[in-house]
């Protein structure tokens, strides 16, 4: 086999060979910055190895207060705010994917060519996905109040955002010749979104709510210390009351509605979107 000549590749690819030095230097400074970022953040942060050794032990006496597990007598009480926390999971993912289709066919670049339009949608969308559940939570305590229906006001507001962006992408991924079927059928822009659109769509739309409703009964939980109510409200109590057995049953009884919720969400999306074979 000839060896290849090294002078004729330089001449050919003189890219590979002579570098500029902004190159040779890119990777190094990105790398340097990142470290010196990172230690700033550990000095700005106060980060102590010593505070942890110590937190370390503390959080030991706590997992061992935490066990065993016990409701003492509220768990009655724990049930109805578990309950109360899926409810406000599912109907504010509900209501948030009610109110995102329509919007997010405004978003989609097949539905709505033109940009003075879909720009200002999006943006929107933006706007609201930007700020995080807790906050909407805290906003929506202010507005109406203490309880379930400010944390459902405040997935479905978050979710709302989320939401209008993840199917305007799902329509826009559409493929474009049933659509173009249907208008050569002499089918109106309507007929193409109804028969065309959503057809295609609606399996990868159901299968995105079901992961959110999965993920927003953690969410719940969470907004629930801040007043929200469910089951994150008696979490937050028994924690201020230092009753780590109480906590630690919360604690269980969250980690096995959410896994519940996932192994039915599952099946629910096979169901729907069918079971696809693994090549």
């Amino acid at each position: 086999m000839p060896r290849p000549d090294i002078a004729e590749l330089r001449g050919k690819y003189p890219g590979v060979f002579e570098r500029p030095a902004s190159a040779r230097l890119a990777l190094p400074a990105m790398v340097a910055a990142a470290l010196a970022i990172f230690v700033y953040g550990l000095v700005d942060l106060d980060f102590s190895p010593t505070k942890l050794i110590t937190g370390m032990s503390q959080l030991g006496w706590i997992t061992m207060m935490m066990i065993p597990p016990n409701p003492g007598s509220s768990f009655p009480l724990y049930m109805q705010a578990l309950g109360e926390t899926l409810s406000i999971a599912l109907l504010g993912t509900t209501l948030a994917a009610l109110f995102a289709l329509p919007v997010s066919l405004l978003a989609a670049r097949n539905i709505i060519p033109s940009n003075l339009i879909r720009f200002p949608v999006r943006r929107f969308l933006d706007s609201i996905r930007g700020v995080d559940t807790l906050i909407w939570a805290l906003v929506w305590i202010n507005v109406v109040g203490l309880g379930p229906f400010a944390g459902v006001l405040a997935i479905m507001v978050s979710d709302f955002g989320a939401f209008g962006k993840l199917f305007s992408e799902a329509i826009e991924a559409a493929d474009r010749k049933q659509v173009e079927g249907i208008r050569a059928s002499g089918g109106n822009a309507l007929h193409e979104i109804r028969f065309g659109l959503l057809p295609q769509v609606l399996p990868v739309i159901a299968g995105q709510v079901l992961y959110f409703i999965e993920s927003n009964t953690r969410s719940a939980t969470i907004i629930g210390i801040v007043g929200a109510g469910g089951i994150g409200l008696q979490l937050a109590e028994q924690i201020r009351v230092l009753e780590w057995q109480k906590v630690s049953f919360l604690i269980l009884m969250i980690l096995i509605a959410v896994a519940a919720i996932d192994f039915i969400s599952s099946k629910l999306r096979f169901a729907i979107i069918g079971q696809r074979a693994v090549v």
